[in-house]
């Protein structure tokens, strides 16, 4: 297996989790600087922002990045009809914040197409996918380009799956970890393999460095990975609650206070499965037993959270985090490298 720091370029074997949607230039620059891989989420950006992210990354941190990216599905909805039924279901959430309902889209999420060509400008050290393999153009393009892939697997067989497409990287996602399932070949819910479980068997399945995630925040997690047969570690939810980030500070709170059952699994946001705080948002959402399929439901509660977020509202956001949550108690994002580098 090849020694994850050289293939990444990187100094130690820490990697940021890509948020979609609560990245910040501030944060992937530290871990960069701080001489891991600091990694930025694009899901739902066009080509242009795309562009104008990467150069701003370029001016923080001249150090190694990773971009990251959704993989299409297949199942992701257009907009059409069912928009509006859906939005009346949620107008008590925006009436919360005071805004108005969601209109109607042209489009939920831009082309695929569209983010690789930004992508392929903006020239990151490497290019992380989630949900699912990517195509074989597209890592050979990568690979052209001197960009490295790295692929997220939440069961030993998606991780043969990406190693057999190519990828230089596998993340092994236990499902402690905090935010989307981003399983591809079962149903997010017959894939919940946790990490104790997933990274040695992962290990022992492919020949491609592996990187555990899903419980790690601080030295412990580390040092637990590494005796597992990880060659690195992915860690999200410490750095969110990091004052780098773009979290909120209702969400930052949330991230300190959460005891380690209190987090679950939920459709109520995005419409796909991913794992965060049960708060009101949430319990309501589910109890009303309306939710869009995905993308659809993610845009329509997105223009309320947003509004939440400026207004601080924690129970109207999506509170992501990871089943370690409670774990996260230190304030900057070069605190949390230290304590997870004395585990390496």
């Amino acid at each position: 297996m090849s020694d994850l720091r050289e293939v990444l370029g990187i100094r130690h074997p820490i990697l940021l989790g890509a948020f979609g949607g609560l990245s910040s230039v501030a944060l992937t620059a530290a871990v960069s600087e701080a001489g891991g891989l600091g990694a930025y989420g694009l899901y739902g950006y066009d080509g242009s922002r795309i562009r104008s992210t990467a150069a701003a990354l370029r001016e923080a941190t001249d150090k190694p990045f990773v971009l990251n990216i959704w993989l299409p599905t297949g199942d992701e909805v257009e907009p059409g009809p069912q928009h509006t039924v859906f939005a009346q279901a949620l107008e008590p959430f925006y009436e919360a914040v005071g805004v108005e309902v969601s209109a109607r889209p042209a489009q939920y999420l831009p082309a695929l197409e569209e983010q690789l060509e930004a992508i392929w400008d903006a020239a990151p050290a490497a290019l992380s996918v989630v949900y699912g393999v990517p195509s074989a153009d597209l890592v050979a393009e990568a690979h052209d380009r001197g960009i490295r892939v790295i692929g997220t697997a939440t069961t030993v067989a998606e991780a043969v799956a990406l190693e057999e497409g190519g990828v230089d990287v596998v993340v092994a996602s236990g499902a402690e970890a905090a935010g989307h399932r981003v399983s591809f070949l079962r149903p997010a819910e017959d894939s919940l393999v946790g990490t104790f479980a997933l990274v040695p068997q992962v290990v022992d399945a492919v020949g491609v460095p592996v990187v555990a995630a899903g419980g790690v925040a601080d030295r412990r997690g580390v040092a637990a990975a590494l005796a597992l047969g990880a060659a690195g570690v992915q860690v999200g939810t410490a750095f969110l609650a990091t004052r780098e980030s773009a979290a909120t500070e209702a969400h930052r709170a949330a991230i300190r206070q959460a005891a380690a059952d209190e987090t679950v699994l939920t459709r109520a946001m995005s419409g796909r499965l991913a794992r965060g705080a049960r708060n009101r948002a949430v319990r309501a959402i589910e109890a009303s037993g309306t939710i869009a399929p995905f993308p659809m439901q993610n845009w329509l509660t997105g223009k309320f959270r947003a509004a939440a977020g400026e207004q601080n509202l924690g129970e109207l956001q999506s509170l992501w985090m990871g089943q370690a949550a409670g774990l996260s108690r230190l304030d900057t994002a070069d605190e949390v490298f230290a304590e997870l580098a004395a585990g390496l």
